[in-house]
């Protein structure tokens, strides 16, 4: 569902690329240089390299893959929301889930689009999200509708993540910061919470539905 788009002011629209897949970026950024409307201002293959690549270039549009070393698309646009003001977000994704476009929107992101958009649609969102618009895709917006809320609590969702690798339970206790009684009730709570026999198959169900 996206809004109209404005045509730029004051010269073509500074795009920053982030994505840790090399051919898929590079093939990307030839693309869209070659629209008279976008310059390809940096490229960056993870999520601490995209915030270093925007705070050095302060790029119009951010457009950030979801899944990347260092931090995710959304972590990075919630730095950049601080760091880098004036830069608008948007993430594309092969792994869309509902719970990562309500993370993304939480985050300040005006765009969520699959990586099956071509390279002219992609360039026409850019467009839109440069013009203060949104653009969220209709699908992927109808399941986060369907998906509803998640329904672990912040430190549930953490430890999840922290337990998502195998780690032993000691482990996430130190990564954490607490104690391993605290961490194993925090896991058995979420577990409990998304009916999963153990941490292992709560994190499974929680990725699957894009909460952690």
């Amino acid at each position: 569902m996206a809004e109209e788009a404005e045509a730029p002011e004051g010269g073509a629209i500074r795009v920053l690329l982030a994505d840790d897949e090399h051919l898929i970026r590079g093939a990307l950024a030839a693309l869209l240089a070659l629209e008279d409307d976008l310059t390809i201002v940096a490229e960056a293959a993870s999520g601490t390299e995209a915030t270093a690549m925007a705070t050095a270039h302060r790029p119009d549009v951010a457009v950030l893959d979801l899944q990347m070393p260092g931090a995710d698309g959304v972590r990075v646009a919630t730095t950049l929301r601080e760091s880098v003001p004036g830069c608008r977000t948007m993430i594309v994704t092969s792994h869309g889930r509902p719970g990562h476009l309500k993370r993304a929107l939480a985050a300040g992101v005006r765009g969520f689009v699959p990586k099956t958009a071509s390279a002219e649609q992609l360039a026409e969102i850019i467009r839109t999200v440069h013009g203060g618009n949104r653009y969220v895709d209709p699908q992927l917006a109808a399941d986060a509708i369907s998906a509803g809320d998640s329904p672990l609590s912040a430190r549930e969702a953490e430890l999840l993540e922290l337990a998502a690798d195998g780690a032993p339970v000691a482990d996430i206790a130190t990564r954490a910061s607490l104690t391993q009684g605290t961490v194993r009730n925090y896991l058995s709570a979420a577990a409990a919470k998304l009916g999963a026999e153990n941490r292992h198959a709560a994190v499974r169900m929680a990725r699957e539905r894009g909460w952690i």
